[in-house]
C-alpha cells in the first residue's frame, strides 16, 4: 500500500507535470560490480529522482506514470529477487510489480513520448525535450521540503549533532585529522546514521584552506585552525555541517577571521526568506567577507567595489551554498528561464533561484589563505593595489575558516536546523 506522503508526493508531481502527456518513466539504476572481480559491489545508492518518486532505494527498479491515468498512473516495478539474493544476502521480498511486466507496460502504450528520469532503463527510448522539461519540473517539485521529508532531516541533523559533540574534547595537538573523522563518523552512528552523507573533510592548519580535503595523518599542532566539513545521512536524507576550531588559545588574527565569517554568516541567514534571490544574498555576503578583510587590513577599497573587482575571490572562491535533503547537493541548479552567470566568481555558485518557503539550503561563507590562488603572479599584479601581500604572505600557511548550517525557508524567518552545534572559535 502507498504511503500517504509518498500518495500526495506523486499528486503534486502529476500536478505540475501537467498537461504534458509524455509516459515518465524513472530508473533506479544498478549495482557497480568492483573492478577486481571479487564478487562485490560498490555501495549502492539509487539514482535520488528514484528514491523520491518510490520512497524507497531498489536496485534496477522502475517507477513508470501515465498521465493519462493521474493517480492510478504511478506504476513500480521491482526486481524479483534471487535464491543467491535470499541465501547470501538475507534480501526481504519487495513491494511492488515484477520488473518483468515493464515491457508490457510500454509495449500498450506504443508511440507515445517518453520523458526518462533517474538511470537508463534498458528498451526506453526517451524524448530529449520531454526528458529536459520533466527534470526542471521534477527538480521544482523536490525543493520544498514536505513533513516526511523535514523528519528525516532532522533525524540526519540530529546524528550530526551528537558527532559534532565529540570533537571539542578532542581536538588538541597531537591528534590525528583521521583519528578525529572516525570518532566523528562513529558518533554518527551511534545516533542513528545510516552512513555519512558525503566524503568527510577535516583539514589541520594549512590543509584547512583546501575545500575538499580528505582528512590524512597528519597530526595537528599547536595554535592550528581545525576545520570539519561533515553530515549524517539517514534514509538518504542528509545534513551538512562546518565548523572550525583552534587546537589551544586563538591568536587575534585567528578570532578576527572567524568572527569575519560568523558574522557574514548570521547577516547570510537572516536574508534567507521566501523570494529573496539566492545569486543576491551570496553576493552581499562576499560584501560582508570583504568588509571584514578590509577591517583587519588584509584588503584596500571599498567592499562593494572590490567585490565588483572580485577581489574577494582570492579568499572566498566558492559558492555560498546549495539546497540539501535528498543527497548534498538536492535540486540545485537555476531557476527555469536561467544560464548560469559567466563572471569568473560566480562560476562555483551551485544555484540560481529565488528561494521559497520550505527550501533547505546550506549556509556556508568561508575565508581560506589557499597558496595556489594567492602565489599566483597574474593575481598578485591584477591586484596589487587592493591586497596587502605583505600580510597576506605572513599567514599563507594559516588555513581556512568556513561556517556552515542547514536553513530552512519559512516566511517570517528562516530556521537554523543545525543551532545546536556551537559556532564559538573557544
Amino acid at each position: 500500500m502507498t504511503p500517504a506522503y509518498l500518495f500526495a508526493r506523486r499528486e503534486r508531481l502529476s500536478a505540475a507535470l501537467a498537461p504534458s502527456d509524455a509516459l515518465l518513466v524513472i530508473g533506479a539504476g544498478e549495482p557497480v560490480p568492483l573492478p577486481e572481480g571479487s564478487d562485490q559491489t560498490y555501495p549502492y545508492r539509487a539514482h535520488a529522482e528514484y528514491v523520491f518518486a518510490a520512497g524507497s532505494e531498489c536496485p534496477g527498479g522502475v517507477v513508470a506514470y501515465d498521465p493519462r491515468e493521474r493517480a492510478a498512473g504511478w506504476r513500480s516495478f521491482v526486481p524479483p529477487l534471487t535464491e543467491a539474493e535470499r541465501v547470501w544476502c538475507g534480501s526481504q521480498p519487495r513491494e511492488g510489480e515484477d520488473v518483468a511486466g515493464f515491457a508490457a507496460w510500454l509495449d500498450a502504450r506504443k508511440g507515445r513520448s517518453i520523458a526518462a528520469l533517474g538511470a537508463p532503463v534498458p528498451g526506453v527510448n526517451a524524448d530529449a525535450a520531454a526528458t529536459d522539461a520533466a527534470r526542471l519540473t521534477y527538480a521544482e517539485v523536490r525543493r520544498p521540503k514536505d513533513a516526511h521529508e523535514l523528519d528525516l532531516l532532522g533525524r540526519a541533523v540530529a546524528a550530526t549533532t551528537a558527532g559534532f559533540a565529540r570533537l571539542p574534547d578532542l581536538i588538541r595537538p597531537g591528534v590525528t585529522e583521521r583519528t578525529l573523522q572516525i570518532e566523528l563518523e562513529v558518533a554518527f552512528s551511534h545516533a542513528g546514521a545510516n552512513r555519512t552523507g558525503y566524503g568527510t573533510i577535516v583539514g589541520a592548519g594549512p590543509n584547512a584552506a583546501v575545500l575538499h580535503f580528505e582528512p590524512s595523518n597528519r597530526a595537528v599542532a599547536p595554535g592550528d585552525f581545525v576545520l570539519v566539513d561533515a553530515g549524517a545521512e539517514v534514509e538518504r536524507y542528509v545534513a551538512d555541517v562546518t565548523r572550525t576550531y583552534v587546537a589551544g588559545t586563538p591568536t587575534g588574527f585567528q578570532r578576527d577571521l572567524h568572527a569575519a565569517v560568523r558574522h557574514a554568516q548570521e547577516n547570510a541567514i537572516a536574508r534567507c526568506v521566501p523570494g529573496a534571490e539566492w545569486k543576491q544574498i551570496h553576493l552581499a555576503t562576499a560584501v560582508d567577507l570583504t568588509a571584514g578583510l578590509v577591517a583587519m587590513g588584509i584588503l584596500r577599497g571599498r567592499p562593494e567595489s572590490l567585490v565588483e573587482q572580485e577581489v574577494h575571490a582570492l579568499f572566498f572562491p566558492h559558492g555560498l551554498g546549495h539546497l540539501v535533503g535528498l543527497g548534498v547537493r538536492d535540486a540545485s541548479g537555476l531557476a527555469r528561464g536561467r544560464t548560469r552567470d559567466p563572471r569568473p566568481s560566480l562560476r562555483s555558485l551551485r544555484m540560481d533561484l529565488p528561494l521559497a518557503d520550505g527550501f533547505v539550503v546550506t549556509v556556508e561563507p568561508g575565508l581560506y589563505f589557499i597558496p595556489a590562488l594567492l602565489q599566483d603572479p597574474v593575481r598578485r599584479d591584477r591586484h596589487r593595489d587592493t591586497v596587502n601581500w605583505s600580510l597576506v604572505d605572513a599567514h599563507l600557511k594559516i588555513g581556512g575558516v568556513r561556517i556552515e548550517d542547514d536553513v530552512l525557508v519559512r516566511a517570517g524567518a528562516p530556521e537554523v536546523l543545525t543551532a545546536g552545534i556551537p559556532k564559538a572559535l573557544d
